[in-house]
């Protein structure tokens, strides 16, 4: 399990509590909910993929298991292709 740490300045810290009845459970419930967001796309993007592949007769019950066994890039690796194609078709190739 990964952790993740958030450092806010003092006037941010004072507009979360503002608009927060918990600031840590507010952020740890906007991480989880994208995070949900995220895992749901990737589900359903590997059940297509593996009922499409012939050789797999089974997939898991389990979702978060599905979720890891897909082969996804990630949000940085997406963004270096896209950005890789911007050059190659600013430079003609």
């Amino acid at each position: 399990m990964k952790e993740f740490i958030v450092q806010l300045s003092d006037a941010e810290t004072k507009a979360l509590e503002y608009v927060a009845f918990n600031a840590q459970e507010w952020i740890e419930n906007v991480v989880r909910e994208r995070c949900r967001v995220a895992m749901e796309e990737i589900f359903q993007l590997e059940v297509q993929r593996m009922l499409k592949d012939p050789l797999i007769s089974e997939i898991p019950a389990d979702r978060d298991a599905v979720v890891l066994m897909a082969n996804v890039k990630s949000g940085r690796e997406r963004q270096e292709v896209f950005q890789q194609a911007i050059e190659n078709q600013d430079n003609g190739v």
